[in-house]
């Protein structure tokens, strides 16, 4: 992967970047969707592809990108595809950091120390280029406003947004709420972007143990319910297991 092209997760962060105070908005959901913004560069790359609700490794080969890369072998270790709730929901400690660090090492932002209370330390990040940042804006403004079918990378870049809770620093206020409606459906336009981003707000919403299931499925499970409440002679009741994904907010 070529460095000239700036990743997924480095877009979504400078996005939720406040230029006027230096931090970042939704820090706590925002490494939730860093995390999901990776399997998409990911996928965009062609190392990954999802199967199901779930992600699996297609291409070992690494990216030439360090933080990528790691996150790829983390995958591939897991030997089997990977449910993206679960992965997106796992420890994902100094994520945002690392990218802010990455981000200054490349120009593209300084730190600026300062003290909270004038007693504790603090460092906000402002952006060198300003440009950059408007032009990762404009995709997603004209994506909205003209109503064009967006090209795959702004397509899940707009539905991490939303699932990250940005559209509401993007797009306040009243006068913002049919852009922030729009910024919602833009999730419909990538496959890989939709799963990622409802798998970040199911993350959020504490769901995340539970498999997605079809409407069918939700049917037959109805209309089983007396049976699975009064179960055939003979046949033994089979204990109910799940594992609640942790969402680690830094």
């Amino acid at each position: 992967m070529g460095r000239s092209r700036r990743t997924l997760p480095e877009e979504l962060l400078l996005l939720a970047l406040d230029p006027a105070t230096g931090t970042t908005a939704q820090p706590q959901s925002l490494d939730l969707g860093l995390a999901g913004a990776q399997l998409v560069e990911l996928a965009l790359a062609g190392r990954i592809a999802p199967d199901g609700d779930r992600i699996a490794v297609v291409s070992p080969r690494p990216t030439g990108d360090p933080t990528l890369d790691c996150a790829l072998e983390l995958l591939r270790r897991r030997g089997a595809p990977v449910r993206a709730v679960h992965w997106i929901g796992g420890p994902r400690l100094g994520l945002r950091q690392t990218y802010l660090s990455h981000l200054e090492r490349c120009g593209m932002v300084h730190a600026v120390a300062g003290q909270m209370c004038g007693v504790l330390p603090t460092t906000r990040y402002q952006a060198t280029d300003t440009a950059i940042s408007r032009e990762i804006r404009a995709r997603l403004d004209s994506a909205i406003r003209t109503g064009v079918p967006p090209d795959p990378r702004t397509a899940a870049l707009a539905a991490l947004a939303h699932a990250v809770g940005l559209g509401k620093h993007l797009y306040p206020g009243n006068e913002g709420r049919s852009s922030r409606s729009r910024l919602r459906d833009l999730i419909r336009h990538d496959p890989m972007g939709g799963l990622v981003a409802h798998a970040v707000m199911d993350v959020q919403n504490g769901v995340a143990a539970q498999p997605r299931r079809s409407p069918a499925a939700g049917r037959q499970a109805a209309a089983g319910g007396r049976a699975a409440a009064e179960p055939a002679r003979g046949v033994p009741v089979q204990p109910h297991r799940g594992s609640m994904a942790r969402a680690v907010a830094h």
